[in-house]
């Protein structure tokens, strides 16, 4: 009879069951198992009470950790699921979602300092839109990335000043304004936290014309009258700007005092918004002055350029240049994307298919030393893509075409010798996201097109530079893969698309040398002539590639680099030369660092301290000071493999420098304040300090000197390398010499060509 009614369940009678492991169960059962209301006990003093389905804990419940903390709310499966409060014993509270025990979803954590954060999570992380406050009273509301601002979002600091634009891991990174507690207003550009890049400053005041930078920032399109901030207390300046991120899209018309939001655009009130404190006693203090503007520029968040400018002249400009704004184009990266209507689009389409189909072809071929033969007029690939696909071409949405690629083994063999893995490549290329377009920078008339990761530069050729690329390419072969160290263009692939209307157009892969984390501030294309290499400077942007006569500076390397730099460009130039090649330049890009005794002496509209900001962020480096190595303004720390911050370009191979000061080692480039380490090779991440032509860097006697040094990271790379010295250049340095002195033109022989080149190349980089 005991037996028996040990054996006898019933799911309304509650029991008591103790586990060999020292646990300890009372509640409902269903058979053997819990099921039911029950109160679980583990031997190390947690506790769950609620909810069991057939031994699995779920339903309402609650659960007490064995450190203090405290669960209640919603479990599935054993697992923190649905919504729920979790109390730390740390004195932190969140209330919100969960999915498999993380926070996900909306939820509202309060941290043990007082910080609140209310918005969306993923995977524990803040992620989607959020307002973040910190006990000191900043706060932030917008786009959150794993865990830290990213993209647009709007911070006031307790100060009362108020940024809202772009962010990117925490740090302000893009376009954006910066208004300062005392009414002066900035747009412009950020990069790591730092004023990077052209911008405007209006005074206290000013009027703000309605620039496309707004339209940017908050999405809408129609135009917008112009905004006196000064009026707006800081609370009423917030609400305004998230009142319109939040309904400016697709809300119907309402108006409410200073905030006007029209079904597909926003624009804000001029009459809500004009200063209060004026008065008829005290119209405008002086009319010019509060007209004026000033147009900036700054590197690194050194000012660097300042130039007053009216507003009606600014706003004239900002009408004109609507269709072309600059700073739209910095925080999307460089080149429009190719969208689907883009009279690229076809062209685009046919490119991708035609790569893919050939390094899907070639791939699967075992590696091999190239032979002769696959350099000769067989070595193609011949293939016909019709829309409705054939037995070895898929179907496809875009024009018949013929595709044509140019001694596959020799370009597979390339890309290996580059490490350029295939499905990386053709993801680059042909995946999902389109081609961006670029504008040519030169007179060749070429069109650039640029993978959307930007590793690969796509340019159009002419068809005689072609021939001269498959002239040159067996001897083009051998040379980059006996020095691993070229400066020359890395060439991927070579290709012709032919249309049903018989247009032949003519591409080549190159590696972007530009392809770095780091902002390029300047560009250059050297050549060592003179006559016409200069830019107007009402055509100067900061994207435009300047030229000879437009350098200004002179650029200082470690010793031994310089050696090595030369000795390079020296073994290039004699390949160039063999093959009879001129016109080639040397590309040089250029980041701009803020020297150490520079950053003291940043003006009053610079970000606030990084002590004061939080969303400023600490470089995270975990450097051995044993191993710092100082080259001028730069840290430099012996490289450990793996411990590189980025993943090299397409256009990085060979070894790495040596620096004298660490022992002849390699080494790595830490920039303080941003956490990366960068990999050092000759042409790529060159620390270098770069000062005004004719002043010595030795110097620093005139305290004014200073200011015209900057530390600096260089990007070198010969392009431009398919012109033969053929008869007609022969023909227009003929012409030429008759007008201008035949030494500073561009179309000159060969071997004087080399030596020009290199010689003015020595008096860019001059001996210390």
């Amino acid at each position: 009879m005991e037996n028996s009614a040990d054996t006898t369940y019933d799911e309304d009678i509650i029991r008591e069951e103790h586990l060999p492991n020292g646990d300890f169960y009372v509640g409902k059962f269903h058979g053997p198992v819990p099921h039911g209301f029950g109160k679980y006990t583990w031997s190390d003093g947690a506790i769950y009470e609620g909810e069991w389905d057939l031994s699995r804990i779920t339903g309402k419940s609650q659960i007490v950790w064995q450190s203090g903390a405290v669960y209640e709310g919603e479990v599935v499966g054993g697992f923190l699921e649905g919504s729920g409060i979790l109390k730390g014993v740390d004195g932190s509270i969140y209330d919100g979602s969960w999915h498999m025990s993380k926070y996900d979803g909306m939820g509202l954590k309060t941290y043990p300092n007082s910080d609140v954060y209310e918005g969306n999570w993923k995977e524990g992380l803040q992620e989607g839109v959020g307002k973040y406050t910190w006990s000191n009273g900043t706060t932030y509301v917008g786009n959150w990335k794993r865990g830290k601002m990213s993209g647009k979002g709007v911070m006031q600091w307790k100060n009362g000043d108020l940024y809202n634009g772009y962010w990117h891991n925490g740090l302000m990174h893009g376009i954006g304004y910066y208004r300062y507690n005392d009414g002066i207003v900035y747009v412009g550009t950020w990069s790591k936290g730092l004023k990077d890049g052209q911008g405007i400053l209006y005074p206290a005041g000013s009027k703000i014309p309605c620039d496309p930078l707004f339209s940017e920032l908050f999405g809408y399109t129609n135009s917008c009258p112009s905004v006196n901030f000064k009026g707006l207390c800081p609370e009423k300046f917030i609400f305004l700007i998230l009142t319109l991120v939040r309904l400016c899209r697709r809300s119907p018309r309402i108006s409410n005092g200073n905030v006007s939001v029209i079904e597909g655009g926003c624009a804000l009130s001029q009459e809500g918004c004009n200063t209060a404190s004026s008065s008829s006693g005290s119209k405008r203090d002086t009319e010019n002055e509060r007209d004026m503007v000033y147009e900036r520029e700054y590197m690194q968040g050194i000012l660097i350029m300042e130039r007053p400018r009216y507003w009606d002249e600014l706003k004239a400009m900002s009408v004109k240049n609507r269709k072309k704004n600059l700073w739209r184009r910095q925080v999307k990266g460089p080149g429009e994307t190719i969208y689907k209507g883009h009279k690229s689009y076809f062209l685009m389409l046919n490119l991708q298919l035609g790569i893919r189909y050939t390094v899907g072809k070639i791939t699967p071929v075992p590696l091999r030393e190239v032979r002769s033969s696959d350099f000769g007029p067989r070595a193609r690939i011949r293939m016909y893509f019709p829309h409705e696909g054939t037995q070895y071409t898929p179907p496809h949405h875009s024009i018949n075409f013929f595709w044509k690629d140019y001694c596959p083994m020799v370009f597979r063999n390339l890309r290996e010798m580059f490490k350029i893995d295939a499905a990386d490549y053709m993801m680059s290329i042909c995946g999902g996201d389109s081609l961006k377009e670029l504008s040519s920078p030169g007179k060749s008339g070429s069109i650039f097109y640029l993978s959307q990761d930007e590793r690969f530069v796509i340019k159009t050729l002419k068809k005689t530079e072609v021939k001269v690329l498959l002239k040159m390419l067996p001897k083009y072969y051998v040379h980059v893969g006996a020095y691993e160290n070229t400066l020359i263009t890395k060439f991927f692939g070579l290709h012709r698309i032919t249309l049903k209307s018989g247009r032949k157009v003519r591409f080549v892969v190159m590696g972007n040398m530009f392809r770095t984390e780091l902002r390029i501030h300047r560009r250059y294309d050297l050549k060592g002539s003179t006559q016409g290499r200069f830019t107007k400077k009402e055509n100067i942007k900061e994207t435009t590639t300047l030229k000879d006569l437009d350098l200004t500076y002179v650029f200082y390397v470690e010793k031994s680099w310089r050696e090595a730099l030369f000795r390079q460009i020296s073994l290039d130039c004699m390949f160039l030369e063999s093959q009879s090649i001129i016109d080639y330049s040397m590309l040089l890009g250029i980041h701009f660092r803020a020297p150490e005794h520079l950053r003291s002496r940043l003006d009053q509209d610079t970000e606030p301290l990084e002590s004061e900001n939080p969303a400023a962020c600490n470089s995270g480096d975990s450097v051995n000071p044993d191993e710092i190595f100082r080259q001028k303004g730069f840290l430099l720390v012996a490289h450990e493999p793996g411990s590189v911050s980025s993943a090299p370009g397409s256009h990085i191979r060979g070894s790495m420098v040596r620096a004298s000061e660490a022992g002849d080692e390699e080494v790595d480039l830490v920039l303080p304040g941003t956490g990366s380490r960068l990999r050092v090779q000759l042409g790529v991440n060159m620390p270098a300090q770069a000062c005004l032509k004719d002043q010595d860097i030795t110097a620093g006697s005139n305290e004014d000197d200073t200011y015209k040094v900057y530390d600096v990271v260089l990007y070198l790379g010969i392009i431009d390398i398919l012109q033969e010295y053929n008869v007609k250049k022969k023909i227009e340095h003929c012409v030429k010499s008759l007008k201008y002195d035949p030494l500073s033109i561009s179309a000159v022989e060969q071997s004087l060509y080399a030596r020009r080149f290199m010689s003015f190349l020595e008096k860019v980089f001059p001996e210390q």
